[in-house]
């Protein structure tokens, strides 16, 4: 567990040894606050997301209530406008009866002009010469005169009748024609209004429509925001209970300074156990391959296979790590002794592994993706050289590969401490 923490156990009790690792313990505390800081950051981020949400629901809430009036407006315009086209159908049908009607009124005034003409014509052709009078005079006798009356009184109120009645059947038709006319432009003009009404309310509630969907999917971006938030905060806090680890076995290995021949000789035998395991598993019959041999410095190559993607730009995007890519059953391992920050099932990350490291007094971080099986949990001490599991094609991956990140302090979901491993790591 001390070697994980570097060489600072050989010759510590000089005094520039020991200022040495006091600065070590204070970078890993420092170390810790920001990482308690940034833990605080992101509980605010979806503390702010959750609110977000919240206020995204109401919207939607307030949306959904507009959309149902419209909807409600909409079935309420088109009953009336099936009203109304019931009621034109009635119209147009008592319009039929009623030019039936105009007809038979037609024909009426027609025989009436044509008796009314043919009296025209009687008066023009005695050219005015017999009258009432002239008929009266003519009696022979009282008996006759009162007959001759009775006859002018009934030929003259037949008369004022034809004209009494023609006058009332104009009248009529004139008056059912402009009641009828103005019956059915008023209907069809409701029923413009109303065609009209329900355009405009289609179309409010087709812009509601989008909105809600917009809303609906701001939601649910915050939700995957919020599931990336509890991610990273779970991350941090790995990181912080790694470095608090880290410390607590910094403090360790200085309170047993006087055993540091026999820590030296431990990380030895560790160092040569981990070489005769890596030999070892070269024997697999062909599709096992060889971890990498340790190398010495502070970084070991993390597994065998080719630099298939380099740290940098790629496919739009930036590619924050490298890729090393081989076939058959490859080990991979810790490239550096450190704490285990995390070892899970990412979707992204697929089966990861988070190590933190303590060198010279600086933190590191390494990241291990893609991995077909994880053989270390969450808190375990690792040596450099350790295997951590075997290469895979897990979570967002398109081949069998490791997808290795290094960081130099703690991870973070914008990888702004990312670093570029070639010339760094042996590759």
């Amino acid at each position: 567990m001390a070697a994980m923490l570097g060489a600072g156990g050989l010759a510590i009790g000089t005094p520039a040894n020991q200022a040495f690792a006091e600065s070590k313990i204070n970078n890993l505390q420092k170390e810790q606050e920001k990482l308690q800081q940034e833990r605080s950051g992101v509980e605010t981020d979806i503390n702010k997301a959750g609110s977000e949400i919240e206020q995204l629901q109401k919207e939607q809430k307030d949306v959904q209530a507009e959309i149902k009036r419209l909807d409600l407006a909409i079935s309420d315009a088109q009953t009336k406008i099936t009203e109304k086209n019931e009621q034109i159908t009635k119209t147009k049908e008592e319009i039929v009866k009623l030019q039936e009607e105009i007809k038979v009124l037609k024909e009426r005034i027609e025989k009436r002009n044509e008796l009314l003409k043919d009296r025209a014509r009687s008066f023009q052709e005695t050219g005015g010469a017999v009258s009432y009078i002239d008929v009266l005079m003519g009696a022979q006798s009282f008996s006759d005169f009162i007959d001759r009356v009775g006859a002018v009184a009934t030929i003259m109120e037949a008369d004022q009748s034809i004209l009494e009645e023609h006058q009332a059947d104009k009248e009529l038709l004139e008056e059912k024609q402009n009641a009828v006319e103005e019956e059915l432009a008023s209907l069809e003009k409701m029923l413009a209004d109303l065609k009209q009404l329900q355009k405009e309310l289609n179309s409010q509630k087709g812009e509601k429509d989008k909105l809600m969907a917009s809303l609906e999917k701001k939601e649910e971006q915050k939700h995957a925001e919020i599931t990336d938030l509890e991610e990273q905060k779970e991350i941090l806090a790995a990181q912080t209970a790694a470095v608090q680890k880290a410390i607590k076995l910094e403090k360790q290995r200085q309170a047993e300074a006087a055993r540091k021949a026999a820590q030296a000789a431990a990380a030895a035998a560790a160092a040569k156990k981990n070489n005769s395991g890596s030999s070892s598993s070269s024997s697999g019959g062909g599709q096992q391959v060889s971890a990498p041999p340790v190398s010495g410095g502070a970084f070991t190559r993390p597994s065998a296979g080719r630099l298939s993607s380099g740290f940098g730009p790629r496919w739009g995007t930036f590619h924050y790590g490298i890729d090393l890519a081989a076939k058959g059953s490859v080990p991979v391992v810790a490239a550096a002794d450190g704490v285990v920050i995390r070892s899970y099932y990412s979707s992204s990350y697929g089966n990861a592994i988070f190590v933190a490291h303590s060198i010279d007094g600086v933190v590191y971080t390494t990241v291990y993706a893609h991995l077909s099986s994880r053989s270390v949990g969450s808190g375990a001490v690792v040596s450099k050289g350790q295997q951590l599991g075997y290469m895979g094609n897990t979570g967002q991956s398109y081949g069998q590969h490791l997808h290795f990140e290094l960081h130099r302090g703690e991870w973070n979901a914008s990888k702004s401490n990312a670093i570029n491993p070639v010339g760094i790591v042996p590759l």
